[in-house]
């Protein structure tokens, strides 16, 4: 997202500071294929929302889904990796991905980007062909089972102070990447959590932004959790 006016600028500094892709908790064995997954290896893919920019990555979606896993009785340990920056589109991950090289040993593999493509005007050409193939690629990072892949819709950020000048019509361009980010995972079987409209209410409680009001809160986070939690869990253990 780049702004135009000051305080928007200054808003998505935040957004588009450069970061290196990250990750957490310690290594573990690779779980066979169709095996009990005792040990988990995550992994996150996407943007700001997804390496927690102006709430820290610990209070990521991301993070609290894989503290939550290891919380569970039949896991022993979660080792998560994020590859993700702030501001990335789907072609950015792309290129993060290719350069980061992960291996194809995860049992969970999550993806959540697109917003930057709704902000940048680029066409939904694009990001269906690009989208398609970061879903393919998620599949495979997952040792070839979609049913460890997890798609996140993304959310709507014009329900933040930063997005209230046009928040009618980035409604409207979210949803309709939505529609596309949806029809393709369902066309390859891969399970979709629609988080956008928890992102909306944020228009009515304030404590779900984050300081630098174009973001989502922890509590934002927490409530995105809550959402895909059990199903996820389920994914994992199944």
């Amino acid at each position: 997202m780049r702004f135009k006016t000051f305080f928007s600028n200054l808003m998505a500094a935040a957004l588009l500071a450069n970061c290196t892709p990250e990750e957490s908790g310690k290594t573990v064995p690779n779980t066979p294929a169709g095996a009990l997954a005792k040990n988990v290896r995550y992994l996150a893919l996407g943007d700001s929302y997804t390496i927690g920019t102006a709430i820290g990555k610990e209070n990521s979606y991301a993070s609290l889904l894989a503290d939550s896993l290891e919380s569970r009785s039949e896991i022993d340990s979660v080792y998560l990796k994020i590859i993700a920056q702030n501001g990335w589109t789907t072609g950015d991950l792309q290129t993060g991905i290719n350069q980061t090289q992960p291996d194809s040993s995860f049992d969970l593999v999550s993806l959540l980007i697109g917003v930057n493509n709704q902000y940048q005007k680029r066409s939904l050409q694009e990001y269906e062909r690009e989208f398609r193939a970061l879903l393919l690629k998620s599949i495979t990072l997952a040792q070839g089972r979609k049913e460890r892949v997890l798609v996140l819709s993304i959310p709507d950020w014009g329900s933040t102070p930063a997005g209230a000048a046009n928040r009618s019509q980035i409604a409207q361009e979210i949803d309709t990447f939505n529609a596309v980010n949806q029809a393709l995972s369902d066309s390859l079987g891969v399970s979709y959590y629609n988080i956008t409209p928890i992102s909306r209410t944020a228009v009515q409680d304030s404590s779900l932004v984050a300081n630098d009001d174009l973001h989502f809160s922890k509590e934002m986070h927490a409530l995105w959790l809550n959402k895909i939690f059990d199903s996820v869990a389920k994914q994992v253990l199944d």
